[in-house]
């Protein structure tokens, strides 16, 4: 994201140039800021110039291009073309936000106008708008209009050939986890964007409170002159909870008036006002749904002729409640990684969140740590109990013993952790699994555990599983972690590694009810669950159970489990045939997930076949189909138009549907596993810049001072006469070694010359 944040920086000094209506000049940053920022950007590229809130910005590759749209500015012309390109920020006209939040999820739609207000009428541009999304968030859909373009995305099968084979990173998908972008080409200077973004994502939970973050924070430069337009802003919030209890609101960001009045489980609010200046904030909205106790229902939903199922969905939503369980007596097992490339941060960080976690657990209760590569290191012979003395001692330990080197074996250390819990009789035993890797035998893996899991019965220990980065399997992850009633969650990004290990960690100990069965479900001819096993009640995480099933549920259903003394604890929940929550809309993506898991596991053609269907039916891309982006035109388009687009470069209305980027987790990389390759993160984008300068210098490294050089060539997207020189000398030194390949592609830009 460097290379974002230079290209922006870069932009923002381009846009200087600019002379708004009325002989004004672009907004200035509040009064302090650009001292700041002078002050970053002598470090690097300024991180607050990356997007925390939707954006769009002009991708300019000719500088001589930037002008205002209709009063030029007679600014001197600028020759040469900048590569990489800047990216100049569009000033925003309104935006509209609307968030539907039901059980533990949110849907957002957001609508935006912004205005090409940086390029000449007489000149063309792409055009980048960027959405960052919340907790675990998941594009659902886009469309952008720009006059009588629209663009708009579909999710089709894999394998469907009227897209194109080939993905160009430019054109969209992620640019980071939560990060999604698309490109839009060639747009006439002065013109209007409009675009609907629409995603889901997850609602944070903490202290019996439900929250949704959106990135809601505009910067400066993309507010408009006040005199020159009036900016509208809009925000719509509807809460339900999916059963019969009251909410409660608990805080908010941003002003919200009750629309509609309270109506029981369901609330609705608005805001709407024109503004001096777009939010400087993001969007918060905390409420609880009061409940003293473990409560919930089952949430029930007739199949329509569209589905990918002829059966009817069902929900089992549980809330741990406001009251005081206690929480299980432990007896833990980390398995970490220490692989070679878990090397530098990416292990730094686990030893931080294991150091961490391991401080949170109580007295009473047991634990020990495996590392694993090639070979396997336990930090004690047994389970040692908490205290002071070992947690010391352990912290010692890992100093000393975290080291990154060596291969990737799961199955050795995963079966001596379940054999150090075997004996385990007066606390809930429990596994921590987190890897970077894939190895071959996944399958293997998942079968032993769940032959060991069933005949230990009750007893069996919870596995609980974390994947770092993009090279890991995370799908087996998922099912592993499903086998064992545990939780997963990953990381694709360093630095999120520790925060969401510790959420992670805080969810999965802190069980208060265990071996969960549901009664009065004799009489339904077909009930099945998604999920491999109904996991755990935790005291920091919802409970959402779905399946498919056929036949009449009863008025009321009991669910049965056990608690912390264990004792039996039965918890009747209402059946509750829903109309105003979309259930298939809510649970497409963990359906999705664990469909795909249980496909993966079982080779079965007819699961993966139902992925698909339910992937294209609620516009959700999987492993399976992909995310595409379609142009069209929004009426005929006349014969003299068509000339002017075949002139200009455009396609016609047969434009081929572009595959869009990074928006699949894939099934591991054995081979990068291997390797000890770490590049699994998301943090970085594939490297596409500077290739001919590293083609080069990997020919003649005795040439690297000059092209150092040569990159500073690239950044000032200028040459004197010094330059020039420079140029000349390592294109003559090219040739002589005999790298004309090297110095064609140097001095020519790989041009046959």
């Amino acid at each position: 994201m460097d290379e974002f944040a230079r290209a922006v920086e870069d932009g923002l000094k381009l846009s200087k140039r600019l002379v708004l209506p009325g002989g004004l000049p672009p907004p200035r940053p509040p009064s302090g800021m650009d001292r700041t920022v002078s002050a970053a950007a002598a470090a690097g590229p300024d991180p607050r110039l990356l997007p925390t809130a939707p954006m769009a910005y002009a991708v300019v590759t000719d500088p001589g291009a930037v002008d205002t749209p209709d009063v030029p500015s007679y600014q001197p012309y600028v020759y040469g073309r900048l590569d990489p390109p800047a990216m100049i920020p569009l000033q925003m006209k309104e935006v509209d936000l609307a968030v539907d939040c039901a059980l533990d999820a949110a849907h957002v739609t957001l609508r935006a106008r912004w205005w090409l207000h940086c390029i000449t009428r007489s000149r063309e541009c792409d055009v980048r708008l960027v959405v960052p999304m919340g907790e675990q968030g998941s594009i659902l859909g886009a469309e952008v209009t720009i006059g009588r373009r629209s663009c708009n995305t579909q999710v089709i099968e894999v394998g469907d050939h009227t897209a194109e084979n080939r993905v160009n990173i430019e054109s969209g998908g992620l640019l980071k986890p939560q990060l999604f972008f698309l490109t839009i080409s060639q747009v006439e200077g002065g013109a209007d964007i409009y675009a609907t973004f629409r995603w889901s994502q997850k609602l944070l939970y903490d202290n019996g409170c439900f929250s949704v973050n959106i990135p809601f924070r505009f910067p400066y430069f993309v507010n408009p002159l006040p005199k020159v337009f009036m900016k509208r802003e809009k925000i719509q919030l509807t809460v339900n909870s999916g059963f019969s209890k009251e909410v409660l609101l608990q805080g908010t960001s941003h002003l919200l008036k009750v629309e509609k009045g309270r109506q029981g489980d369901k609330l609705s609010f608005m805001h709407e006002a024109v503004v001096e200046n777009w939010s400087s904030k993001d969007f918060n909205f905390l409420y609880s749904v009061y409940s003293a106790d473990l409560s919930g229902a089952v949430l029930v939903q007739p199949a329509t002729l569209r589905d990918y199922d002829d059966r009817d969905m069902f929900c089992i939503f549980l809330l741990p409640g406001s009251g005081n369980r206690k929480v299980f007596r432990k007896a833990v097992v980390f398995i970490i990684d220490t692989s070679g490339s878990m090397q530098g941060k990416p292990l730094d960080n686990v030893k931080h969140a294991v150091s961490t976690a391991l401080s949170e657990l109580a007295q009473e209760d047991y634990f020990n740590i495996i590392t694993f590569n090639d070979e396997l290191h336990s930090f004690s012979s047994c389970l040692e109990q908490v205290n002071e003395k070992t947690i010391a001692s352990v912290t010692d330990w890992m100093n000393s013993n975290f080291v990154a080197e060596g291969g990737t074996d799961i199955m050795h250390p995963l079966s001596e952790a379940m054999a150090l819990l075997s004996s385990v009789h007066d606390a809930l035993p429990q596994i921590y699994l987190i890897t970077d890797g894939s190895v071959d035998d996944e399958h293997n893996i998942c079968q032993t555990v769940k032959t060991e899991i069933t005949n230990r019965g009750y007893k069996s220990p919870r596995i609980s599983t974390f994947g770092l980065g993009l090279h890991c399997n995370h799908y087996f992850l998922r099912m592993l972690a499903s086998i064992g009633k545990g939780h997963y969650d990953a990381a694709l990004e360093t630095a999120s590694i520790e925060s969401r290990t510790l959420k992670w960690f805080g969810r999965a100990s802190s069980t208060i009810v265990t071996n969960i069965s549901i009664d009065d479900i004799k009489h339904l001819d077909d009930f099945e669950v998604d999920s491999e096993y109904i996991p755990d009640i935790s005291a920091k995480s919802p409970l959402c159970v779905s399946g498919k099933y056929h036949g009449k549920f009863p008025d009321t259903v009991i669910v049965k489990g056990y608690l912390a003394d264990m004792k039996e604890i039965s918890i009747e929940l209402k059946v509750q045939h829903l109309k105003e929550i979309p259930l298939d809309k809510v649970l497409t993506t963990q359906q999705i997930n664990l469909l795909t898991s249980k496909a993966w596991l079982s080779a079965d053609r007819q699961l993966e076949r139902k992925v698909i269907k339910l992937s294209i039916q609620n516009g959700v891309p999987s492993e399976y189909t992909e995310m595409v982006l379609l142009e069209t035109y929004l009426d005929k388009v006349d014969a003299t138009q068509k000339v002017k687009q075949k002139l200009k470069g455009k396609k016609g209305p047969d434009e081929p549907r572009i595959p869009l980027y990074g928006l699949k987790l894939g099934f591991g990389d054995k081979d990068a596993t291997r390797e000890n390759l770490i590049t699994g993160f998301g943090d970085v984008r594939p490297a596409e810049k500077s290739v001919i300068l590293k083609k080069a210098s990997g020919c003649c490294s005795r040439l690297a001072d000059c092209f150092c050089c040569m990159c500073c060539i690239k950044a000032c997207n200028r040459m004197n006469d010094q330059c020039a020189i420079v140029m000349a000398q390592v294109c003559a030194a090219l040739s002589c070694l005999g790298c004309y390949e090297c110095c064609a592609e140097v001095c020519c830009g790989g041009s046959e010359s």
